[in-house]
């Protein structure tokens, strides 16, 4: 069983006293800075002289250049991107790291891949939110908890536990729980979410259009009608309130029979194989040293890539679809 914890469990007093840098000032950088500012914490905010600077002086942070935060912090939050995160690390936060100060980070990716390798005096730990930043604000200013999941990698000081659930605390998670994993396992699982489950469900999305389209349905009535009226985001948010089994109740008799006769033809040990075959490539450290070389060809893939899904026709149609039937 994983280790879980709550408000209990955690205790602010492990941060009071100390100054905690928020490397970075994005969507999960201002809404946790703003959180434990809000929880009584002391906080300083290190990022680039850009929109983001003026974002932080307006909301009365001190701000300062990252290197300059690191130093200053005896807690220092990594909340950049993790593609940017190793050049950062090593040029503007690694030289002013010193016995007993603290490494979080928001995603064990850097960490858990060694894409970062930090000095062993350190204590590095890993507060990972399963939530959009305006949804950890929201959550915190609601009263309301969201759950993360929390890791200790290296435990230098011998409170690197104490110090991970003051700071899930001090966000607002444990008032949800939060779930001790590795730093390896929380990358892991965020990779196969994204690279296995949902390239099969835009997959699958993706041939039931064309299935519909092909059958002479009007365009606009098979995308309101597959997802764009919402109303399969709202079967999602059902199985997350009552689970994915009970939230059947919430539908006809017709729909739940359709369901439960026609899924087994979909439920194919192809589809896991190839699932397992992605998860293997994560696991292996594969797609960790594909993604690397990417970076440092100057993401010529990525750029192809990108380039191809912006000619889509399905952007158009869904414009239409938001303007015409959802007056947005």
């Amino acid at each position: 069983m994983a280790n879980i914890y709550h408000d209990s469990d955690a205790d602010l007093s492990f941060l009071q006293g100390k100054t905690i840098a928020v490397i970075g000032y994005g969507n999960q950088g201002q809404a946790q800075a703003l959180n434990l500012r809000d929880s009584g914490l002391n906080v300083v905010i290190g990022t680039l002289k850009d929109d983001s600077w003026e974002r932080a002086k307006e909301e009365k942070f001190e701000v300062y250049p990252m290197a300059e935060a690191a130093q200053l912090g005896q807690v220092i939050m990594m909340l950049i991107p993790d593609e940017v995160m190793p050049e950062v690390y090593h040029r503007e936060i690694e030289p002013h790291l010193s016995h007993h100060k603290v490494l979080d980070f928001a995603s064990g990716y850097n960490i858990g891949f060694a894409l970062i390798k930090p000095l062993s005096f350190v204590d590095v730990v890993m507060v990972a939110p399963r939530m959009i930043g305006r949804g950890v604000r929201q959550l915190y200013k609601e009263g309301k908890g969201f759950a993360s999941f929390i890791g200790i990698e290296q435990n230098a000081s011998g409170s690197a536990k104490n110090i991970v659930l003051a700071l899930a605390k001090g966000i607002g998670s444990t008032r949800a729980g939060v779930m001790q994993l590795t730093m390896r396992q929380e990358a892991e699982l965020d990779l196969f979410s994204e690279q296995a489950f949902g390239p099969a469900f835009g997959a699958a999305l993706g041939a039931a259009i064309s299935v519909e389209l092909e059958a002479g349905y009007p365009p606009e009535a098979v995308l309101l009608e597959l997802y764009m009226s919402g109303e399969m985001a709202m079967v999602m948010q059902a199985g997350v309130e009552v689970g994915m089994i009970k939230q059947m109740d919430f539908h006809s008799q017709t729909s739940q029979y359709g369901s439960m006769t026609r899924r087994p033809r979909f439920a194919t040990g192809e589809l896991k194989e190839k699932m397992r075959a992605v998860l293997e490539e994560i696991r292996s450290g594969k797609f960790s040293q594909e993604w690397t070389a990417e970076q440092k060809a100057g993401l010529p893939t990525f750029k192809q890539l990108k380039a191809k899904a912006k000619k889509s026709s399905l952007i158009a149609l869904e414009e239409r679809v938001r303007r015409e039937l959802l007056g947005k």
